[in-house]
């Protein structure tokens, strides 16, 4: 918190599309923050976004940049290392949505620039600051086997890329904290049904460790469903994301002779928003010179993963191999069908 006589810290956002209102709409809200502005080429969607947030729309973001200590990331994934690289070389502190950038040398270079000017480079995954995951790092220790979903209605905001880089990174970030270790090897498979890019992929990693994680994400779901569970020797941890709840399930005896033999707990969680403890938490860094828990590096490693993914998806994408379909189980022949299937009906509703 920033004490009396204090100046505020001058933030803008770049880019006034959903997130970038929401990031607009919060910091407006903090009394230790002065909202310089919201900029987008589009000006009649930052004059929205402004107006939401009671600051000024902006056009060309860097018409700013001599007049703020920090600056939001929220276009789309395309032009993250154009505007990041900008803001960092105008020697701002800078948040950039996830992923940090479309390639592991775009990330690098950015993160070899925020070292370069001493500021803070922070990546937006917000899932960090969700209570629940909060909670359950303080619970999970040396996972054996990790099971995630993360399904959810189809945005074409984000068809410019795949389901692994929309919805599956959040969750890779999580696995990459909770694991700690490195990637032994990925199997993945998945289908492109309502955009160029892979609609919904089921992937399975194993760790040096022996921890085994099977993750699916889908953004052709009419409900939505966030997920993880996690499996370990003496306990079970169920972590709910979209509604903010954690239970955790620990043997109290060697040997399991009735559920007498099971502690069952439910912590109290936090009630602030995963948005808000992600901002405060970019600002205290900003304050006191220190590394954001999602740093330059998590970033980059996160984006790593998830472009390996999408490498091993490419192969054995089910709409992509019709002159080869020997290469896909049965199974997945049938899934592929069924999906094209679904796909057309949600496009005629």
């Amino acid at each position: 918190m920033t004490g009396a006589g204090t100046p505020k810290t001058r933030v803008a956002v770049v880019g006034a599309g959903k997130m970038g209102t929401h990031h607009a709409r919060a910091l407006s809200r903090l009394p230790d923050v002065e909202l310089a502005g919201v900029c987008d080429t589009n000006i009649w969607k930052a004059q929205l976004a402004a107006w939401q947030s009671n600051t000024v729309a902006v056009r060309d973001y860097k018409d700013v940049l001599a007049r703020v200590d920090a600056v939001i990331v929220a276009v789309p994934t395309p032009l993250h290392y154009e505007v990041g690289k900008a803001v960092l070389a105008a020697g701002a502190h800078c948040l950039i949505e996830k992923p940090l950038a479309s390639s592991v040398d775009e990330a690098r270079e950015l993160l070899a620039l925020s070292e370069a000017k001493e500021v803070i480079l922070q990546v937006g995954h917000i899932e960090r600051f969700n209570p629940a995951v909060l909670e359950a790092v303080r619970h999970i220790r040396d996972p054996r086997y990790i099971t995630v979903e993360r399904l959810g209605p189809y945005d074409p905001r984000t068809a410019h890329i795949g389901v692994v880089m929309d919805l599956m990174i959040h969750d890779l970030d999580i696995l990459l904290t909770l694991v700690g270790s490195e990637v032994e090897s990925i199997e993945a498979l998945g289908a492109n049904l309502l955009s160029g890019h892979e609609d919904i992929a089921n992937v399975r990693v194993r760790f040096k460790t022996g921890c085994v994680a099977d993750l699916t994400a889908s953004r052709i779901s009419l409900t939505k469903s966030r997920k993880l569970r996690a499996f370990q020797k003496d306990s079970y941890i169920s972590l709910d994301y979209g509604n903010t709840a954690l239970k955790v399930y620990r043997k109290k005896a060697s040997a399991i002779k009735s559920l007498k033999d099971v502690e069952y707990l439910s912590p109290k969680l936090s009630s602030i928003d995963p948005l808000r403890n992600e901002q405060q938490h970019f600002l205290d860094c900003i304050r006191h010179n220190r590394k954001p828990w999602p740093s330059g590096e998590r970033g980059v490693e996160a984006l790593k993963l998830a472009l390996q993914i999408s490498e091993e998806l490419r192969r054995y994408e089910l709409s992509g191999h019709a002159g080869s379909r020997s290469l896909i189980p049965s199974w997945a022949q049938d899934l592929g069908t069924i999906a094209k299937s679904v796909g057309k009906d949600i496009l005629r509703n």
